[in-house]
C-alpha cells in the first residue's frame, strides 16, 4: 500500500525538479492556496451575516442649552426632554411605532371601570449609582409633581391621582373619574428619592443635580464641558451597564451645543457632528440640503430620517376676544377661501418637507378614524356668499346697490387692497342721530331743542341767520319765529307758515339738519404666529388667500419666549400654532369649555355644550370603538362651528450620518422621542453564523 510522502521527502522535491518544473509547481501551490482561501471566505460569507457590535460614539449637534435635566421641570424644553429620555426611565414608554409599552413596569391591571391602575415593577431595577429602584421612588416622584410648592409644569396632569404603595414592587394609582389616556401620563420619568428627598422645594430648581442627573435609563452622564462664559459646550453620555433593559450598542453619545443654526451648519460641514434635527435650522430641509455639504464616504454622508408626529398646525380663531371671528359665517368663509392642497404643496416645495393636509381636529388619518363628513373644499364663491351673509360687503356689492340702507348708503369709504386690487369688505352701521326734534316749539319755548333749532337754521341759510338776530341762547323769541316762518315758506311751501315748529316742520328739520352716523367696520384681524420661517411663510400665504375675498390680515410675528404669555392671556385675534395630541389622543384640553383659560389649551376659546359632553364621554369610556364614535361625531360638530382652520401635519426630519444604522422608528409623539429605540442603533458591526 502506497504511503504519503514524509516531510523529509518533500524537502528533496526541489532537488529533483528542474528550473521550469519548479516554477510550474510553485504556481500550482499558489493557485491551490488561493482557491482554498476563496472557498473558505465564500463559505464564511454565505453562512454568516452582519450583526451590530458594541462600541462607537455618536455625536449630535443641538441649538440650545440644557437647563433642567430633571423630569419634574424639564418637559418644557426640547433639549432637556431629549436628555431626560436617555438618562431616566418611566413606568411606560413608547416603541418605534409610537405605541405605549411597558418600561419600568412588568405588568399592570385596570379595574373599577377605569379608575384604578395596579402596577407591578420589573425585577433588578437599579439607579445609576447602584442603589435599587422601587415603589417608594415612584410614589415620591408623583407626590413631588402634585405638590404646588415645587411648581412642576406637569402638576395639572396629576391632580386628583392618589398613589398608594402595596409592596416594594407594586402600587396603585387611583383616579376620581375614568380616563382612558392615563397610561400616557405614566410615561413620566421617575427620579430617585434618596437623591432628592432632602432638597427643599425652594432649592429644587437650584440643585446641582439638575445638571448632574442620576437616573435609571439606558445612558448615564459621564462628562460635560463648559466655556469660559459658563455656556455648556458639550455633554457626554455613556452606556449604562446597570440598565435593566437591553444594553445599547453605541457606547457613547456626545451632545455638542450651539448658539445658532449657522454654527450648527458649520460643524456639520466640518464633519464634527454625526446628526442634527432639521427643526434646529428653522424646519427648513431645503436650507439643509443647500448649506450642508455631503461627502463621498459613509462617514461623510447624511441619511434623512422622517418620523410621523401626532400633531397639526392650524389657525385658531379667538371667538371670545374678536367680534368678527365670533361669527361662524366669517370663520367658515375663511375655511372655504384657503386652497390647502396648494398651500401645503408650496410649503413642501419651499422647505423640502413631507407634509400631509389636515381636515380634522382628531387627525383621522394618523389615528385611523373615519374622515369627517363636514368638509371645506376650496370655493371662493361659497366664501363670498358667507361673508355677504355676515353683513360685510365688498365694493361690488355697494356699487350695485346691495346693502343700501338709506340715501347716504353709498357714501361710505371702501378700503382698496394694494396687493391684489381687491376691495376690502366693510360693514355699514347706519345709526340714528343721538338728537332729534321731538317737541312742539313756539315763542316762549326754552331748552336744548331750541338751541339746536337756532343752530340748524343758522347753518342752512344766511338769510335765516340774519332773521335770528343773534338768538342762539336757547330761548324761542321773535327772531327765531321769523326764521322758522322763512324756513317754512322755502321748504314747506304748501303748508301754512305759522312760525311755530309742529310735526311737519320737525320732520323736515330732522331730515335737513341731522345726518345719520355711518360707521364703516372693516373686515380685518391680526394673525399671530412664531417668528419661524415656515410659519411666517404659511401666514403670508393665508393672508393672500383671504385678501382675495376682501379680508384684510395683519401678520404679527413673535419669538418663542414671548408666546407663552400671549397664549396665557389669549392675547390674539387668530393664532397660527401647532398642537400635539399624544399617542392616546385626548382632545379634552384642546376643546372643552372649561379649558378656555390658562393652563387649558382651548386656544379658540370655543364653547359648545354638545362638544363638552362628547369630550367627557370619549375620555371616560374603556371601549375603543365607543371612543372612536364619539370623536368622529365630535369632529363634525367642531368643523361645523369652524372655530379653527386646520392646515397640515409635517413630519419630523432628522439627519444622521450613514454610519449610524438600526434607526427603524416610524412614529414619535414628540421630537425628543427620536431616541426611543436607541438600544437598536449601532455603528460597529461583526459577523455571526446564520
Amino acid at each position: 500500500m502506497a504511503k504519503f510522502p514524509k516531510i523529509s521527502q518533500w524537502k528533496q522535491l526541489f532537488k529533483i525538479l528542474k528550473g521550469t518544473e519548479r516554477i510550474f509547481f510553485l504556481v500550482l501551490v499558489v493557485l491551490a492556496c488561493s482557491s482554498a482561501i476563496y472557498l473558505a471566505t465564500n463559505f464564511y460569507i454565505n453562512n454568516t451575516k452582519t450583526a451590530p457590535a458594541y462600541g462607537g460614539t455618536y455625536i449630535e449637534g443641538i441649538v440650545g442649552q440644557p437647563r433642567f435635566i430633571n423630569p419634574i421641570y424639564g418637559e418644557i424644553n426640547d433639549v432637556d426632554r431629549t436628555l431626560i429620555d436617555l438618562i431616566y426611565s418611566g413606568l411606560m414608554t413608547y416603541d418605534k411605532d409610537g405605541k405605549i409599552v411597558n418600561d419600568l413596569v412588568k405588568s399592570y391591571q385596570i379595574s373599577d371601570n377605569g379608575r384604578i391602575y395596579t402596577f407591578q415593577l420589573k425585577d433588578n431595577l437599579y439607579w445609576q449609582d447602584g442603589l435599587p429602584l422601587g415603589t417608594d421612588d415612584i410614589i415620591y416622584t408623583i407626590k413631588t409633581i402634585q405638590n404646588s410648592d415645587y411648581k412642576s409644569p406637569l402638576r395639572a396632569n396629576w391632580l386628583d391621582v392618589n398613589a398608594e404603595k402595596i409592596s416594594d414592587k407594586s402600587f396603585t394609582l387611583s383616579l376620581n373619574t375614568p380616563y382612558n389616556s392615563f397610561l400616557e401620563n405614566c410615561t413620566i420619568k421617575i427620579i430617585p428619592q434618596h437623591i432628592w428627598k432632602n432638597v427643599l422645594p425652594e432649592n429644587f430648581a437650584l440643585s446641582s443635580y439638575n445638571l448632574q442627573p442620576i437616573g435609571s435609563g439606558p445612558y448615564i452622564l459621564s462628562g460635560m464641558q463648559e466655556t469660559n462664559n459658563s455656556f455648556l459646550k458639550s455633554l457626554t453620555l455613556g452606556a449604562n451597564h446597570k440598565y435593566y433593559g437591553k444594553l445599547p450598542y453605541i457606547s457613547e453619545i456626545y451632545f455638542q451645543f450651539f448658539n445658532n443654526k449657522d454654527d450648527l451648519i458649520s460643524a456639520a460641514n466640518q464633519k464634527k457632528i454625526d446628526g442634527f434635527s432639521v427643526s434646529d435650522i428653522d424646519n427648513n430641509e431645503a436650507l439643509a440640503e443647500k448649506q450642508v455639504r455631503q461627502g463621498w464616504t459613509t462617514n461623510e454622508k447624511f441619511d434623512v430620517n422622517s418620523f410621523s408626529l401626532p400633531r397639526y398646525f392650524a389657525v385658531f380663531f379667538n371667538t371670545q376676544n374678536s367680534k368678527i371671528l365670533a361669527d361662524s359665517n366669517i370663520t367658515q368663509a375663511l375655511n372655504y377661501s384657503v386652497n390647502k392642497q396648494e398651500l401645503t404643496q408650496k410649503i413642501e416645495e419651499s422647505f423640502k418637507e413631507k407634509i400631509s393636509v389636515v381636515n380634522s381636529p382628531i387627525l383621522s388619518d394618523y389615528f385611523v378614524y373615519s374622515d369627517p363628513t363636514v368638509t371645506y373644499d376650496y370655493n371662493t364663491d361659497t366664501a363670498n356668499k358667507l361673508l355677504d351673509k355676515s353683513g360685510y360687503l365688498s365694493p361690488t356689492n355697494f356699487e350695485s346697490g346691495a346693502g343700501k340702507t338709506g340715501s347716504n348708503a353709498n357714501s361710505s369709504k371702501l378700503v382698496g387692497d394694494e396687493t391684489t386690487g381687491q376691495g376690502q369688505r366693510v360693514k355699514i352701521n347706519n345709526k340714528k342721530p343721538a338728537f332729534q326734534f321731538k317737541s312742539y316749539l313756539e315763542i316762549g319755548s326754552k331748552g336744548n331743542e331750541v338751541t339746536e333749532l337756532q343752530g340748524c337754521l343758522s347753518r342752512l341759510d344766511d338769510s335765516f341767520k340774519t332773521l335770528l338776530q343773534g338768538e342762539t341762547n336757547g330761548k324761542y323769541s321773535q327772531g327765531t319765529g321769523d326764521a322758522v316762518t322763512a324756513f317754512q315758506k322755502e321748504y314747506l311751501p304748501n303748508a301754512p307758515s305759522t312760525g311755530e315748529v309742529g310735526p311737519g316742520t320737525r320732520k323736515k328739520l330732522n331730515e335737513l339738519c341731522l345726518t345719520p352716523q355711518n360707521n364703516s367696520l372693516p373686515l380685518q384681524f391680526t394673525l399671530t404666529t412664531i417668528n419661524q420661517s415656515q410659519l411666517v411663510d404659511t401666514a403670508n400665504l393665508l393672508k393672500d388667500y383671504w385678501q382675495k375675498v376682501g379680508v384684510a390680515v395683519q401678520i404679527k410675528t413673535v419669538e418663542s419666549s414671548e408666546l407663552k404669555d400671549i397664549i396665557k392671556n389669549r392675547d390674539y385675534d387668530a393664532l397660527l400654532y401647532g398642537e400635539a395630541l399624544g399617542s392616546l389622543p385626548d382632545l379634552y384640553p384642546f376643546w372643552h369649555s372649561t379649558q378656555i383659560n390658562d393652563p387649558g389649551l382651548n386656544l379658540s376659546e370655543y364653547q359648545n355644550k354638545n362638544v363638552d359632553q362628547l369630550l367627557k364621554d370619549a375620555r371616560e369610556t374603556l371601549d375603543d370603538q365607543t371612543k372612536a364614535q364619539k370623536y368622529e361625531k365630535l369632529q363634525d360638530t367642531i368643523l361645523s362651528d369652524a372655530p379653527a382652520l386646520f392646515l397640515y401635519n409635517p413630519d419630523y426630519l432628522y439627519w444622521t450620518s450613514e454610519k449610524i444604522k438600526g434607526i427603524d422608528t416610524t412614529k414619535i409623539v414628540d421630537p425628543a422621542k427620536r431616541f426611543e429605540n436607541i438600544q437598536n442603533w449601532y455603528i460597529q458591526t461583526r459577523r455571526v453564523w446564520k
